[in-house]
Formats: structure tokens, C-alpha cells, sequence
């Protein structure tokens, strides 16, 4: 278990972290969420002993980082795949790390298997992809088969397989009973991804809920109707005591029912529906609601010049920059 209690972090005037409280629990896998410079990335490494507080504490199991003999078998992070020694490979990056954490070589040739780089272990690090890296960082911080795990962006540069199978790994290490932290600004991946959510603003804490509990309290619900007879279907509903709004396409919304009231409403009255379905927003339109407030930079649609506005230029002509990966599997 991590516990944050009252944790703050001053950079001269600046308060990057702001009398944070929350505990990560194991079992579960909890999403760190929050907007740019919300001071996510500066509370993970105040856990890892990285930045030192300027007030509140941080315990891993009771106790704090500096406190534990062999940290690797307690806790394991990615922060950065970009820490790795590029010249080294793979193998000797792994090994160095588990020499210093008094770990056994043959768990280097493990976490490598695992992490499905066993093909390029004798490899610089230099030369890896960004995909690749972020493998590499996923298997040190296995290496020591903690108890908790800390992930910053854990999917960054990884291809739709790469980011299935590290969903897929977290949620089998929580399953384990394991206790894992895992930021990430995928929102659509957080919502298949995490159990539990912290969400953060301009240092603060904003919820500590369960993911359905942060929808339904961050967004609006409602049931969508479509029927070809319209008008009599609207006055139905608002004989009742219902208040149907329009959409597009012919559709009404109704808040404040379900759908089977709405579905033996509409049968008592023999109503044909052609479609009756309830609507909740997603992970990420109830975060964009909740942390409208606590965002740093808000980006315009439009470009200002010479007195009016002009909209954005198009891409340049030729190929755009290339995502993929250039190691299947990376």
C-alpha cells in the first residue's frame, strides 16, 4: 500500500503538490489522473524519494523509501524509459540494477522473456525504439517482483498489441493481490484499465472514488428515444411528467428515468420505438468536466492575424511523422 498524507511541494513560489491525502490500495489497479502540470509526475517521485517534500509524508507498507533495505522487492517504477544507459544492452542494463538490489541474474532473463525482448537482450539500448524502451522500463521495475508497482505513461509508444498486453499484465499482477499506480492521459485506455481513480488539479486532490462512482458523479445521464410517431410519443412523455428534449436525427433524451420506465410507458400506450438505450458519458468527458477549472493552458481553434482570425494551417504536403513501430511487438 502507498499512503500520502498532508504531502506538499513547494518550487520557490510555485506549490506543485498541495497538501495531497489519499492512499493507493492493492488489489486494484488505481488511475492517477489529471491535466498537464497538475503534479502527478512530481508526487510519484516524492514516493520514490526522487524530490523531497517540503511537508507531509509518503509510506510504502508503514514505511518510508529511504527505510527499505532492497527497494526493487518492495516497489518497482517506470517514470522514465529513458534512464537506461544507452550503451549498454538490454541484458547488462537489467543486470546492473539487479547486482545492486542483491537480485538474482537469472531474474534479468526473466523479466526480458516477459516483456517479449528476449530477441534483442544483447542489444544497446541506443538503438531501441521508443516502444522497445518502454518495455525495458516495465521489466526493470519487475525485476525485483515487488509487491507494488508505479507506472507514469506506461502505454507511451507502444503499438495496439504492446498496449493490450500491458493492460493486460497490470490487471493480472492486481489480481495477485499487487498494489498498482498508473498515470496515464489515455483516458479510453484508463476507463478498460483502472478499478479506482485519483484525480488531481493544480496540486490538489479533486476525487478518490471508483471509477463508475467518478462517471456517474462528473457527467450526465440519460435515455435516448427515437419512434416514428414523434409527436405523440413527446406528449406522452410530457402528460407524465417527463421533460423530452430533441436531438438530432429525431431522437428524444430524457434525464432523470430508465430505461424499462420509459420502454412500459411507451408499451402501455403501444408506441413503437425503433430505439431505446441509455446514454453515460465517458471516462474522458467527465474528467474534461471536473478538471475544466484546474486546467494550466487552454488551447483556441482558431489563429489570430492581422486583426481577424484565420483558421489553422493544413499539414504540410508528403508523409507525416511515423508512430509505428519498427520491432514487431515493441
Amino acid at each position: 500500500m502507498i499512503e500520502l498524507e498532508g504531502l506538499t511541494k513547494r518550487f520557490g513560489t510555485k506549490t506543485a503538490v498541495d497538501r495531497l491525502s489519499f492512499q493507493v490500495r492493492p488489489g486494484m489497479i488505481t488511475g492517477f489522473l489529471g491535466p498537464n502540470g497538475a503534479g502527478k509526475s512530481t508526487t510519484m517521485r516524492m514516493v520514490l524519494d526522487l524530490d523531497n517534500p517540503t511537508s507531509g509524508t509518503v509510506r510504502i507498507d508503514g514505511r518510508h523509501y529511504r527505510e527499505l533495505e532492497e527497494p526493487l522487492k518492495y516497489i518497482g517504477a517506470l517514470l522514465d524509459a529513458k534512464a537506461m544507459h544507452g550503451g549498454r544492452s538490454a541484458y547488462n542494463n537489467l543486470l546492473c540494477l539487479a547486482q545492486a538490489n542483491r537480485i538474482p541474474p537469472s531474474r534479468v532473463a526473466e523479466v526480458l522473456d516477459l516483456v517479449g525482448l528476449t530477441a534483442v537482450a544483447r542489444k544497446k539500448v541506443k538503438g531501441f525504439s521508443l516502444g522497445m524502451g518502454q518495455r525495458l522500463g516495465i521489466a526493470s521495475a519487475l525485476l525485483g517482483d515487488p509487491e507494488i508497482l508505479m507506472f507514469d505513461e506506461p502505454v507511451n509508444g507502444l503499438d495496439p498489441e504492446g498496449i493490450h498486453w500491458i493492460r493486460n499484465l497490470m490487471k493480472a499482477l492486481a489480481a495477485e493481490g499487487r498494489t498498482i499506480f498508473v498515470s496515464s492521459h489515455l483516458m479510453s485506455e484508463m476507463a478498460l484499465t483502472a478499478d479506482h481513480l485519483i484525480v488531481i488539479g493544480q496540486g490538489r486532490l479533486l476525487a478518490d472514488t471508483s471509477m463508475a462512482e467518478f462517471i456517474r458523479q462528473n457527467s450526465r445521464s440519460y435515455v435516448r428515444l427515437r419512434s416514428p410517431q414523434h409527436e405523440r410519443l413527446v406528449e406522452v412523455l410530457r402528460e407524465n411528467g417527463f421533460h423530452p428534449v430533441t436531438a438530432g436525427g429525431g431522437t428524444l433524451e430524457v434525464d432523470g428515468t430508465t430505461t424499462e420506465e420509459l420502454g412500459e410507458l411507451a408499451a402501455r400506450h403501444r408506441l413503437v420505438l425503433h430505439e431505446l438505450s441509455a446514454q453515460q458519458a465517458s471516462l474522458e468527458e467527465a474528467f474534461m468536466q471536473m478538471t475544466a477549472a484546474a486546467v494550466e493552458y487552454h488551447a483556441h481553434g482558431t489563429i489570430a492575424h492581422g486583426g481577424g482570425e484565420m483558421p489553422p494551417p493544413p499539414p504540410a504536403d508528403g508523409p507525416g511523422p511515423h508512430w509505428g513501430e519498427s520491432y514487431k511487438g515493441a
